[in-house]
């Protein structure tokens, strides 16, 4: 006959227990009152190694209707007997079992879910987005321009596949995004993109065991990357060829000294320093220039490298009246057409050598047609090349070349005598007088 009663439960004193009649060995509901006042519902069994078990079940509360609760606490505690008498001998050890599997098959629910989320979220906007982020954090002048291409051949022209998980891109799809611009002639174009794109899955692959990697790359959980089966884009890479005659240069540079400033001054200096690449150029700033040793500071960070290549490059005179002559009157920017507000870029030095090759044209000053800022760089290499100067030394002056491991670790020499020399030579060969390489002799140790 049933011992608990609601009067019994509210009648408890502090301490005291009251539980129901049970069968011998298949446990029983009681009830105790706590200190505190509260009255909670047990499960009392015996355990196989003969000890006495009590397992909570919850707290009476007269307020949620007691006879509700006592009746509640009957059903949970006769389910507790069955399975006690079934076999379930250590009941509180299988019950926390069972509760460990709950809440590990919930948290794989939960996990499952938030990947879903992720997944949604992950698109492969956000892998560009976060590439691009990552080279402007990496200091790239790339940055920008890989941002324009992917907007406007991904984002702009493919809204769909955009907003797409960047993990459910096929290679098939992004063979569409190309396919698009080669189809219309854009082959290098179209090259540009494949790289972006590989590049970008390969940083979010990367950034998942890189210290380094942008923390959002790392949450899109990229493990593989569709666009390194794309192949290469046949005709695509067209390597320039046009290097201006003594001639040519020796007409480009008087037609350059006779612009004025700043833009004269501009192009001077850009062939002066023997085109250097113009968006590193365009980065210096007055704390870059040593007034002692006459030499500007270039922060090299072209291709992989993760810190930039530190390039001094020796400033002979007319450099310095070209440097001068561009002014730093609003700003400190050292190459620039806005007196230091603004640094050049490509398309400054690209529009103003332009505009001196229409005119080169027009007075048949051309031999092979017309040049690019790119070209000037090329020209400067093959005619120091021709007057004496070895391709260690060309190397040294126009940074390039030098990812070696016997250059990175090894070969500390600055070469500032050597690049010193070279721009005197260059200045001698566009000013039309000789242009013999003067040997510099190093230092005995």
């Amino acid at each position: 006959m049933a011992k608990l009663t609601v009067r019994k439960l509210a009648s408890l004193k502090p301490g005291a227990w009251v539980s129901d009649a049970g069968a011998r060995g298949a446990g029983m509901l009681a009830a105790r009152r706590l200190p505190t006042g509260a009255v909670l519902f047990y499960f009392r069994y015996t355990a196989s190694s003969g000890a006495r078990e009590a397992l909570s079940l919850g707290q009476w509360d007269a307020s949620l209707g007691p006879d509700l609760s006592l009746e509640r606490a009957r059903e949970i505690a006769a389910s507790m007997s069955a399975r006690h008498r079934a076999g379930d001998r250590d009941l509180r050890s299988v019950l926390d079992a069972e509760a460990r599997e709950r809440a590990r098959l919930r948290e794989a629910a939960e996990s499952a879910a938030e990947a879903e989320k992720i997944a949604q979220r992950a698109t492969l906007g956000a892998l560009l987005s976060g590439y691009v982020e990552q080279l402007r954090r990496d200091g790239k002048a790339s940055a920008m321009k890989v941002e324009a291409a992917v907007n406007l051949h991904v984002k702009a022209a493919w809204p769909v596949l955009w907003e797409t998980p960047a993990s459910e891109i096929t290679t098939e799809d992004l063979l569409s995004v190309l396919a698009c611009l080669t189809d219309a002639g854009k082959l290098r174009e179209a090259a540009k993109v494949r790289s972006y794109l590989s590049a970008a899955y390969a940083s979010a692959i990367r950034a998942r065991q890189d210290a380094r990697g942008l923390a959002a790359l790392r949450a899109l959980k990229i493990t593989s990357n569709p666009a390194r089966d794309l192949v290469t884009i046949d005709g695509a890479s067209q390597p320039r060829e046009r290097a201006l005659s003594i001639a040519e240069l020796r007409a480009y540079w008087k037609r350059i000294c006779a612009l004025p400033a700043p833009d004269g001054a501009l192009l001077q200096f850009h062939l002066l320093t023997g085109a250097q690449r113009c968006e590193q150029l365009g980065r210096l700033t007055t704390d870059d220039y040593d007034n002692d040793q006459h030499t500007v500071r270039i922060r090299d960070g072209k291709g992989r490298r993760k810190v930039p290549r530190i390039h001094d490059v020796p400033l002979i005179p007319a450099a310095i009246d070209a440097m001068r002559a561009m002014g730093q009157q609003l700003g400190p920017y050292l190459v620039t057409v806005t007196h230091g507000r603004s640094g050049a870029v490509y398309g400054t030095f690209q529009h103003r050598v332009r505009a001196v090759v229409e005119s080169m044209e027009d007075a048949g000053e051309l031999e092979k047609g017309p040049f690019t800022a790119g070209d000037l760089r090329r020209t400067v290499e093959t005619r120091l090349s021709a007057a004496g100067l070895q391709a260690g030394e060309l190397a040294q002056l126009q940074s390039h070349g030098l990812g070696g491991v016997q250059s990175r670790h090894y070969n500390k020499h600055e070469y500032l005598d050597e690049k010193r020399a070279a721009l005197e030579t260059l200045h001698r060969l566009l000013t039309g007088k000789a242009a013999s390489v003067t040997p510099i002799k190093r230092a005995k140790r």
